[in-house]
């Protein structure tokens, strides 16, 4: 299949839309079609996606633009892929918003999406470009242009996605894993010994796990965990690149350990190897474990950054990793990939992603860095007014301004020991505060970097400016909630990272696409073909 571009945008003199009458036409002109052709369509840059054409001579492909923006549609009404298909054949809001008025025939069939994910995750997968995240923050940036949002204050938080597989006891994992090996075995026509026969029926889960309940519960892993070995020992070498193989070695690995005699027996929860990135689900090897706030979740966590204007807001940027992956590290991630700026930027974010480390490398990006609340001890607030230089290994004064004698770096706690002058501390203003060790001749104080920008975080953290910020900061966390109820994120219908990515970026496209809709609707109507010309 060759790539072809869209060129065909113009509405021909047999177009549908002109069938329509003067009161239909009015309808289709204020509907949600209209900025999604003008401004969303149009924005797809086409082009990017021509690598996963051929570039020989064939048939050429169903237009791009028709497909993503289909694929947003559908996240946006909540329909099927069946849905959307049908919705295009039949609903002429669909048509107009897809360009498609003049087709004799809709280009869409019942495979046209699938196979276009199929070739994004396949083309991912060997490049590690993720091409529809890349049009999802193109289509971002248009929308902050479109909507006048200069991107100067943004705001920054994280939500746990659940993974779509049902939560496993240990007896279930290990099972499910033997089993699935055991069927994989059949279905490719091999010979199975007879007592692992009974793993390929029906009716065997069901018998293992809840039937057999008045059965001690070490007796029936001893069972499980003998065929397991059994399977791995015979079928070293010959399965090593099948995938339910290697689920087998993995689920082993993690959760049991050698006994004497060689046997197989469970760790106990309390090893150390026993750590959040273990399998939880055969259906879903990607999925990891935490615990936050007292809940429990197995899945992804998903990272937004939203950009803010005087009254609109668009999503633009995120990230998707296991859900392990830490709000520090998210932001470090984030301003590494940025050159510095040439404007100040206000990233609003809460303590997670704070620390002293995040706050000098967003200083140094141009970056203002607001975390609205403090984790970790806190220092004395005088402390604030000390400064050290550039590397954080001299303090070069106090708060009353006095230079210090001597100063001693411990590189393996980074923090400084300095002396000052013991009678000038003496009548320091601010010796009840500065608490200074006092000697026969000489005072001595031990701090680190650290700990003065800790307290200088604490001292803006009182002021009104920072104030204004966390009231700012609130409003990104009815991402999550939204995403939630209207999108459905924790309920995708596919499983692993990559894939459940690919809906997200969807779903992230279509939220915005919805505050696109409210900002063109709250404009005049002078002003809205402004917009949208």
């Amino acid at each position: 299949m060759a790539f072809r571009a869209n060129n065909h945008h113009q509405l021909s003199i047999e177009d549908s839309a002109y069938s329509l009458t003067e009161r239909e036409k009015k309808f289709l002109e204020k509907s949600w079609a209209k900025p999604f052709s003008e401004i969303i369509f149009s924005a797809i840059n086409e082009n990017d996606f021509s690598v996963l054409y051929s570039s020989k001579d064939s048939r050429p492909n169903t237009p791009v633009n028709v497909i993503m923006g289909s694929l947003l549609l559908k996240e946006l009404q909540g329909l099927t892929d069946d849905e959307v298909v049908e919705a295009l054949m039949f609903d002429v809001r669909y048509q107009y918003a897809l360009h498609t008025t003049s087709y004799e025939e809709q280009p869409l069939s019942d495979r046209t999406l699938g196979r276009f994910r199929e070739r994004c995750l396949a083309y991912e997968t060997e490049t590690g470009i993720d091409l529809i995240k890349n049009c999802i923050l193109q289509l971002s940036e248009e929308l902050t242009s479109v909507m006048g949002i200069n991107g100067t204050v943004k705001r920054i938080d994280s939500m746990m996605i659940a993974s779509n597989i049902r939560k496993l006891s240990r007896f279930e994992l290990i099972y499910s894993c033997v089993a699935r090996f055991v069927k994989s075995l059949k279905d490719d026509g091999h010979k199975l010994p007879e007592n692992m026969v009974h793993y390929t029926e029906k009716e065997d889960y069901n018998k293992m796990v809840y039937h057999m309940r008045d059965t001690d519960i070490n007796d029936r892993f001893e069972v499980v965990l003998a065929d397991a070995k059994l399977l791995a020992d015979s079928y070293r070498g010959d399965f090593d690149q099948s995938s339910d193989y290697q689920l087998l070695i993995r689920v082993l690995k993690e959760q049991s350990k050698a006994a004497e005699d060689g046997s197989l027996v469970l760790k106990d929860k309390s090893d150390d190897t026993m750590d959040s990135q273990m399998l939880q689900s055969p259906t879903d090897p990607d999925a990891t474990y935490r615990s936050k706030a007292g809940k429990s979740y197995q899945g992804y966590v998903a990272n937004l950054t939203e950009a803010l204007g005087e009254n609109s807001s668009i999503i633009s940027d995120y990230d998707y990793r296991e859900n392990t992956y830490s709000d520090s590290q998210f932001l470090k991630d984030s301003l590494a990939q940025l050159s510095k700026e040439e404007e100040n930027i206000t990233l609003i974010a809460d303590g997670a992603y704070g620390g002293t480390e995040n706050h000098e490398m967003a200083a140094n990006k141009n970056v203002h860095l607001v975390t609205t609340n403090f984790q970790g001890r806190k220092p004395d607030e005088i402390l604030s007014d000390f400064e050290f230089n550039e590397d954080g290994k001299k303090v070069l004064k106090c708060a009353n301004g006095q230079v210090p004698i001597t100063n001693k770096y411990n590189q393996s706690n980074e923090q400084c020991r300095i002396t000052m002058n013991k009678e000038i501390c003496n009548a320091c203003p601010f010796k009840v505060q500065c608490k200074p060790k006092f000697h026969k001749t000489k005072t001595s104080k031990v701090l680190s970097r650290k700990s003065v920008a800790n307290a200088k975080q604490l001292k803006y953290m009182k002021t009104k400016e920072f104030k204004e910020y966390a009231r700012i900061r609130n409003g990104v966390e009815s991402l999550p909630s939204i995403l939630r109820r209207k999108y459905h994120v924790d309920k995708m219908p596919v499983r692993g990272k990559q894939r459940s990515k690919l809906y997200f970026g969807f779903k992230v496209g279509a939220l915005n696409i919805k505050k696109l809709f409210a900002y063109v609707g709250s404009l005049d109507s002078c002003t809205q073909n402004l917009v949208m010309s």
